[in-house]
């Protein structure tokens, strides 16, 4: 099976090359991946004491930050090295104050995995929620390095519980310690005999729940809201867009502003939705405050800002759940306590069917249900409310996996 393994990363090497010709993207983490070696000859010693952080792409990096932060005030002496797979990760958080080398890490070849673990040799390496690479594991393994893995998620349906997946599943037990997010993936290590698992909960409650000591303030959203009442909708694709335009445009709610922070910002996106209103609105990038006074819509179309902007909102809207490109962080306007719509393919979200078993998130599938359900929120005040302290207590209540990670590791 190992050896099957190895041929399919050769495969994905050659694949990812040939697509790399037609895909920007993808063309960017050809790239990376092309200096990462030389990046970490040329910043790393033999006298370095190293940690190793390893994050998929960015929706894992902000999982894993309580805890990198802990271990960085932790660690002071220590270089840590951050990877990321994907390009999208990579690309925002390259700069990341939490790490001193920012890189692509390579293809899972026995190759790479020896020569990047003798230049990093991290004596303590943490994997978040999944992208297990059973090469760098196992030479981790080998060398007797610690290595943790956090918010972890499992499904019955994935390899590791398959008869096919012995690779993938003998790469889990070279894991110290796995911390799921829930009880059902502990249940499922369990059942192929791994029981160094603890349910520690997901570290994105605690990511989102250090936003509210942050200062959130934004003069322009100050001067765009002007004490109306409004309604955020965040990191939003066309099909969630095309029900917002259709929304506004069809109703005659002048005391209700709108924010769209779309997930794509190229100028051919974002003119499109402009285009589309018939309102009045205005961009993030060519706002003064005349123009934020006079209108309805504010489109976003900046990245870093969202988190903030979210807590302006008395309505959340957040996209991916309308079409099938996954369903975007829903816990970010959860814990400023205001209610969330969302479209209807979350089934891969527990934390989407927790809020919605609480009433405080509501699922829309159509245009239909989607104007029924943002109209009583906005009328019925009370509902507004109570569905939105319904996803704060939520939030609350299950934070604290950091802890249970950091005494775990007894720093």
């Amino acid at each position: 099976m190992s050896f099957i393994y190895n041929i399919g990363i050769h495969i994905a090497h050659f694949a990812l090359k040939c697509a790399s010709l037609f895909n920007e993207k993808i063309k960017k983490g050809m790239v990376g991946r092309q200096n990462t070696f030389e990046v970490l000859e040329s910043q790393l010693n033999s006298n370095d004491k190293t940690l190793w952080f390893h994050c998929a792409s960015l929706g894992e990096y902000e999982q894993g930050l309580p805890v990198f932060k802990k271990l960085r005030e932790h660690y002071k002496q220590h270089k840590i090295v951050l990877s990321f797979f994907s390009p999208s990760g990579y690309e925002i958080r390259k700069n990341s104050p939490i790490a001193d080398i920012v890189i692509y890490l390579p293809l899972d070849s026995k190759k790479h995995a020896k020569r990047f673990i003798n230049l990093v040799n991290p004596e303590l390496t943490i994997f978040v929620k999944y992208d297990i690479w059973p090469n760098f594991l196992n030479e981790l393994k080998r060398r007797k390095l610690r290595a943790i893995l956090i918010s972890a998620a499992f499904r019955k349906n994935q390899s590791y519980f398959k008869f096919y997946g012995g690779e993938l599943r003998r790469a889990l037990f070279t894991f110290e310690h796995i911390f799921t997010q829930n009880e059902a993936s502990k249940t499922l290590l369990q059942s192929i005999h791994y029981n160094k698992v603890t349910v520690s909960g997901d570290t994105r409650f605690d990511r989102v729940s250090s936003q509210l000591g942050l200062n959130n303030y934004l003069s322009f959203i100050e001067t765009f809201k002007d004490d109306k009442l409004c309604v955020v909708a965040g990191s939003t694709w066309p099909e969630d867009e095309n029900l917002l335009i259709n929304y506004i445009n069809a109703t005659d709610h002048k005391n209700v502003k709108f924010i769209i922070a779309p997930h794509n910002i190229k100028t051919a996106q974002i003119n499109n939705i402009q285009e589309k209103l018939h309102v009045k609105s205005v961009l993030y990038s060519k706002k003064n405050d005349e123009q934020l006074i006079n209108a309805q819509v504010f489109i976003i179309d900046t990245i870093g800002i969202l988190s903030k902007v979210y807590s302006y909102a008395n309505i959340a809207y957040v996209g991916g759940a309308m079409g099938h490109t996954g369903l975007h962080n829903t816990l970010e306007p959860a814990v400023f306590a205001i209610p969330i719509i969302i479209g209807s393919n979350h089934e891969k979200f527990p934390e989407a069917k927790a809020m919605i078993d609480i009433n405080g998130m509501f699922s829309a599938s159509n245009q239909k249900e989607f104007d029924s359900i943002l109209n009583e929120l906005i009328q019925n005040k009370e509902k507004c409310l109570s569905s939105g302290k319904k996803n704060g207590d939520y939030i609350a209540k299950n934070k604290g996996a950091v802890i249970q990670i950091i005494d775990y590791l007894r720093i």
